[in-house]
């Protein structure tokens, strides 16, 4: 049998097999809403400290995969990450700023922020922890009733995004509520 490096633990698999790793090999994916979330450097270091636990203060040489996640899962939550059993608490609620413009019309802004107001307060509704806003550019253009962006989109754009934050600030219940507009 080969020595083990002193920088590295043995991940055990389902399968039964081992695979060597140094704390920089090891590549945690977050799923779901979390990954929005969570600061990959804060992610990149938890799991280095969660290896440094089982290799240095218990002096473990090998460790199961679901062990590794469950310390990491722990160490997350302890950081303030809110998560519950590998899936995040966190929830997403998306919204079409295209077809929100669409049923306003082109040119009829008068119509679109009232709408649009009302749509972020019915997703404000299911308490959702990030609320977000795609299409911005194709809203844009479609109130603006141009085919290529110009100055005049800049402005609406800026316009919409300063609404929705307005918005959110005087309808959101909880202040930990993000907005996303993309």
């Amino acid at each position: 049998m080969i020595a083990l490096h002193n920088d590295y633990l043995l991940f055990q698999l389902l399968n039964g097999e081992s695979v060597p790793c140094s704390p920089e090999m090891i590549s945690v994916e977050v799923t779901g809403t979390a990954a929005i979330l969570i600061d990959p450097d804060i992610l990149r270091h938890a799991a280095a400290s969660v290896f440094h636990y089982f290799k240095v203060e218990l002096e473990r040489e090998a460790v199961t995969v679901g062990e590794f996640s469950h310390a990491l899962e722990k160490v997350l939550i302890n950081l303030g990450c809110e998560l519950r059993a590998g899936e995040a608490v966190q929830a997403v609620s998306v919204a079409d700023l295209g077809n929100l413009a669409r049923e306003a019309g082109s040119g009829l802004e008068l119509f679109f922020f009232p709408r649009l107001r009302d749509e972020l307060r019915s997703h404000l509704r299911h308490s959702p922890e990030v609320v977000e806003f795609r299409g911005l550019r194709v809203c844009v253009k479609q109130i603006a009733g141009v085919r290529r962006w110009n100055r005049r989109c800049e402005q609406l754009q800026d316009q919409i995004v300063e609404f929705l934050r307005q918005c959110l600030n005087s309808d959101a219940e909880k202040p930990a509520c993000a907005l996303v507009v993309k």
